[in-house]
């Protein structure tokens, strides 16, 4: 019995339809990831509960693992009975436990209510990107994976602006996470009534363009093979931007606790430093996507966002390090860290989407469950291992020292993705355009 949320569409949306539900993949991702974003109120959390920075990070590793398991077995309960099917409820889910994690007394209950949020939320992330691959043809590919990272980045973006608006009117966690709850859960109501499913054998297809759609034409991707873990390629994707993603999830995670203990801001002043950040980098993201689909090239954008990321992140290591940086000099920095970061990760979630096509494109989020499986458990580490390393005489310094190491070794690793480093001269109708 089909549930009533669910519906399956055996043609393909073109024009202002396809549109729609392009839009609502993206809002999905950008309410599921507001929903688990609490880095603005990190400090008062700490004070609240009595937890150190380590027991908060110890406690944030165990949720984000549950959250990384969540991924990978939505990712291939997604492929197998449709996207819709698991996003709908992960994210009604979500947002009741973010309400419910306001009732948390102890590091304890915390723990249990952080552990459930993330759990249903892995899941949903990973359907979000499958939904934005299978409305998305590939020349218009990384413009629409860069309006899904605004997700990710929105969250952040969201989180951060709320905290600095509201907390000087609340004065509490609690209040952040209600707010949240609250929006996502009215949110995530007309997500469940406007958003629908390809069918699987439209899934199983490979489609270059708009016009593809609309004739019904695209190129039937190959039959079930070798699991997609047997291919070198896929295992150099996941390898690399899990390294690169050190950095970024870094500062999503600790950075205004990071400002407000290196440079003594004030919550809301480091709550602000960090909204502005991502406010540079939402747009970057969708330009980025843009001049990738243009150039019809994704390796060149890749290369010059992450040797543009490095120079960034050494500036903003020195400004750390010299302790009485200025709020315009942390936003200039980070400005330029948002916009480099934009021409990374939009054209790379695009040539892995092309990557994992050419291998199976039936099993579109599978992959990203196993993406999602490997960064969350990125996530673990940082989470458990930067409050050690920061504990230390160095401070912050150290660890972003690491985290810096990290970016420059996804350059090498990048040269193992599919993909051109030049325009190809094929005609815009041919199956692949990221090869």
């Amino acid at each position: 019995m089909r549930l009533f949320y669910v519906r399956e569409l055996a043609q393909y949306p073109t024009g202002s339809r396809r549109r729609r539900y392009l839009l609502m993949a993206v809002l999905a991702s950008l309410v599921v990831n507001f929903e688990g974003q609490i880095s603005p109120v990190v400090p008062l959390l700490l004070d609240d509960l009595g937890m150190s920075l380590k027991a908060y990070g110890l406690i944030g590793a165990v949720a984000v693992a549950a959250g990384g398991i969540s991924a990978a077995l939505g990712g291939g309960i997604a492929d197998r009975h449709g996207r819709v099917v698991v996003l709908v409820p992960a994210l009604l889910m979500a947002a009741v436990g973010n309400i419910a994690m306001a009732l948390a007394r102890t590091p304890s209950q915390f723990l249990v209510l952080r552990c459930l949020l993330l759990f249903v939320e892995g899941a949903a992330i990973t359907t979000t990107a499958g939904l934005v691959r299978d409305f998305s043809p590939r020349l218009g590919r990384a413009t629409a994976f860069g309006f899904w990272t605004c997700g990710p980045v929105g969250g952040s973006f969201l989180a951060a602006g709320v905290a600095a608006v509201t907390l000087p009117l609340f004065g509490t966690w609690q209040s952040q996470v209600v707010i949240i709850g609250v929006v996502a859960l009215t949110t995530s109501v007309v997500i469940m009534f406007l958003m629908a499913d390809l069918s699987p054998q439209l899934r199983a297809r490979v489609i270059v363009s708009e016009t593809d759609m609309a004739s019904g034409d695209g190129v039937a991707g190959p039959g079930p093979g070798r699991g997609l873990m047997t291919h070198r390629v896929v295992w150099a994707h996941l390898g690399g931007i899990t390294l690169w993603l050190v950095w970024y999830w870094t500062l999503s995670i600790f950075g205004p606790t990071l400002l407000v203990q290196a440079l003594d801001l004030t919550e809301g002043r480091a709550a602000a430093v960090m909204a502005a950040s991502w406010a540079c980098n939402l747009p970057a993201l969708v330009a980025a996507g843009w001049l990738s689909d243009r150039l019809r090239v994704r390796k060149p954008v890749i290369l010059a966002g992450a040797l543009g990321g490095i120079v960034g992140m050494v500036l903003f290591s020195a400004v750390l390090e010299s302790g009485r940086a200025s709020v315009a000099q942390l936003i200039g920095v980070n400005a330029l860290l948002g916009i480099a970061t934009a021409a990374v990760y939009a054209p790379w979630m695009a040539l892995f989407s092309e990557d994992v096509e050419d291998l199976r494109p039936d099993l579109q989020a599978t992959a990203w469950g196993v993406f999602g499986l490997s960064v969350r458990f990125m996530i673990v580490t940082v989470l458990v291992v930067a409050p050690i390393v920061a504990a230390g005489g160095t401070g912050w310094g150290r660890w972003l020292g690491v985290a810096l190491a990290c970016n420059v070794l996804f350059v090498p690793v990048m040269f193992l993705f599919g993909g051109r480093w030049r325009r190809d001269s094929r005609p815009a109708d041919r199956p692949r355009v990221g090869a």
